[in-house]
């Protein structure tokens, strides 16, 4: 059995790690949880005298370095002075040197957000009129890279340690106590304990790369470890690994001195066990709860209790399921796994699927905000995802629920012929008082001529008579590993108990996804933030908007249909008259966030009159930001504006949109 065992689990592991290859690797780079909402001077805006600051609003309060903020001029050069501050509530701001010349600055940020996750990003101003620049702001690896990598896995790793090992450990003492001395069933537990806390302390040693420069070199450097200690996700992560230690114990206890009690002395101590393993995983829970989502944004007092839960349940969940899988192949013969402990854990299971909807529902409502976030952003689509998940893992548990019952029944009807076979046996064990006696008489009369014969007994008697009790030994060990395995091919044999096994299997696959989708997802900016900072960012809803001074504002939404093929081009025409005018271009993803394109084209034409198309060669000043200046526009009229965007080397497409000009 134990060679049909094996390519399943080996096919279970090898679609975990493909689900999150898939997962990671279609993770943003950066996958922030604060956006910049404003910021003075705004985006590509022209000034006609140098600031004496510029300041950013975000979604959010967020933590900042002394390089958190950095103003360049068109040289490169920085021109900022003194260290950030927070001049109000999410508002933060650096002072600039005076006297500044005029010109195109680039402003560069990378903050942490109040959920732990970082957060990177550029822009440009001008002062007077817009210039080249050669500003460079490097690499936003914040997040992203090799280390942001590794980080997206040890967040997977901990999830599922955690899960593994609360949700085994509380299988054993509310389904199956006999578990606590089921070697399969220690060594799940055990490895649980191992994966989580190997994965906070690569966690932590991680922290600092991956919040600032994302350098696999920075990552044992202890200037950085020392300031993740100071900020909240390195005291809880500190925390975790102290909770850890207890959670030690807790095993030790459980797979050490629980098993051996008998049932009676287990009772006191499983009370002990169980109030223990709760404060232990609580708290684990807390850690999480305590410095993500859940510690910022609307009700933290309400949405962290609510995050604990919600993670309890969903350990309470897996992870006794993935325990019963064990148990259900790994169990020795001799211990098989009861149907009454299939039944409890089918009782917890339904109330952890209560509990999941009752915490998700308000989880959604508080991080999505509104019906088309659901799909408009990545956050919702990806809830929808997991939403699916688990709707089909509950499909796939009501079908083992019904192997159980018919399990039960088989059980319960097989019980009798059991009873009758134990009686029988025991009749044949131990024969009636006649034939004890008669025996007894029959061995008399042997000894009576035994000793008659008179004389010493033979040399080596007492060797013959050893080697005939090992053999005898040796025999009934034979006899009991044949029994066990004739026991152990009857029940493997038994379909209900099949059925049973493979659902419970299915159900394990469902959640390993199921897993991996949540690890991204809390990894992922809330549809609420992003459509708030969309809404906060954009311009009104209209094919074209005209300013007081004559500008005119075009969003022209593209999709080349490829990868990253989503987005929109924001074109500026000021002041949109006959004569020269100045564009201002930006390139816009899907979170409203600037980015860069392969190629972007830009022509003008006039149907009315017959004139053009007449191309546009913009320069190309920082990211996702190009400026054309002098654009000659011969006379007034509806003017086409055509805009041809590449994302790749073969993914291209050409929109449109009118603008009045003049």
């Amino acid at each position: 059995m134990s060679q049909t065992i094996a390519p399943r689990f080996r096919a279970l592991m090898l679609l975990l790690m493909a689900v999150v290859g898939v997962l990671l690797a279609g993770a943003a780079p950066a996958s922030a949880h604060a956006a910049l909402t404003g910021s003075d001077p705004q985006q590509g805006a022209v000034v006609d005298k140098a600031p004496a600051q510029v300041s950013l609003t975000f979604s959010e309060q967020v933590a900042m370095s002394d390089d958190s903020l950095r103003v360049l001029d068109p040289k490169g050069n920085r021109v900022d002075a003194g260290k950030p501050a927070n001049v109000s509530g999410t508002t933060y701001a650096v002072r600039l040197r005076s006297g500044l010349p005029d010109g195109t600055y680039t402003v560069a940020y990378q903050v942490v957000s109040a959920d732990s996750h970082p957060v990177g990003g550029a822009y440009t101003f001008s002062i007077g009129a817009p210039s080249r620049t050669s500003a460079a702001v490097g690499d936003q690896t914040a997040g992203g890279g090799i280390v942001g990598g590794l980080y997206g896995f040890g967040r997977y790793v901990s999830y599922a340690g955690f899960v593994v090992l609360a949700g085994g450990a509380a299988f054993v003492l509310a389904c199956w106590q006999r578990g606590s001395g089921v070697r399969a069933v220690q060594r799940l537990v055990v490895s649980g304990w191992v994966a989580l806390t190997a994965s906070t302390l690569a966690l932590l040693l991680l922290r600092g790369s991956y919040t600032t420069s994302g350098k696999i070199g920075d990552v044992f450097d202890l200037t950085l470890l020392g300031q993740v200690l100071q900020t909240k996700t390195g005291a809880a992560l500190v925390s975790r690994l102290l909770l850890l230690a207890a959670a030690a114990l807790f095993v030790a206890v459980l797979f050490g001195e629980y098993q051996k009690r008998t049932d009676d002395e287990k009772r006191d101590l499983t009370f002990g066990l169980a109030i223990g393993g709760t404060v232990v995983a609580v708290g684990l829970a807390a850690s999480w709860a305590m410095s993500e989502h859940a510690s910022t944004g609307l009700q933290p007092g309400i949405a962290m209790p609510v995050d604990v839960v919600h993670l309890l349940a969903v350990a309470a969940w897996l992870g006794g399921l993935v325990a019963l899988l064990v148990a259900l192949y790994r169990a020795p013969a001799e211990t098989p796994v009861e149907t009454a402990a299939v039944r409890r854990f089918s009782q917890v299971a339904f109330g952890s699927v209560l509990a999941l909807v009752a915490t998700g529902t308000y989880q959604s409502w508080r991080q999505v905000g509104s019906w088309s976030a659901l799909t408009d952003t990545r956050y919702g689509q990806l809830l929808l995802v997991k939403v699916g998940l688990v709707a089909l893992m509950v499909g796939v548990a009501w079908t083992s629920r019904r192997w159980t019952g018919r399990l039960a029944q088989t059980a319960a009807a097989k019980a009798p012929a059991k009873a009758r076979t134990k009686v029988a046996a025991t009749a044949g064990r131990n024969p009636g008082p006649d034939a004890k006696a008669g025996a007894g008489k029959t061995g008399t009369g042997k000894n009576e001529t035994g000793k008659a014969g008179g004389g010493k007994a033979k040399p080596g008697g007492k060797t013959a008579k050893g080697e005939a009790a090992r053999r005898a030994a040796q025999l009934a060990r034979q006899q009991a590993a044949v029994d066990t395995a004739r026991q152990k091919r009857l029940r493997d044999a038994d379909p209900h108990r099949f059925g049973l096994r493979r659902s419970v299997l299915m159900e394990a696959g469902v959640a390993v996804v199921l897993l991996a989708v949540t690890t991204v997802l809390t990894q992922t900016e809330p549809g609420r933030t992003e459509t708030e900072a969309r809404t906060a960012t954009s311009s009104p809803a209209s094919s074209s908007s005209s300013s007081g001074a004559g500008a005119v504002t075009l969003d022209m939404p593209f999709d080349t249909g490829g990868k990253d093929g989503k987005g929109v081009v924001r074109i500026d025409i000021d002041p949109a008259r006959v004569g020269g005018n100045e564009l201002h271009i930006f390139s816009l993803g899907p979170n409203g966030r600037l980015r860069d394109i392969v190629e972007l084209k830009i022509a003008f034409t006039l149907a009315a009159k017959d004139l053009g198309p007449l191309p546009v060669n913009p320069d190309h000043v920082t990211t996702g930001h190009w400026v054309a200046s002098g654009v000659q526009i011969p006379m007034a009229g509806d003017w086409q504006v055509v805009v041809t965007v590449r994302t790749s080397d073969i993914d291209q497409v050409t929109v449109t949109k009118n603008a009045q000009i003049g």
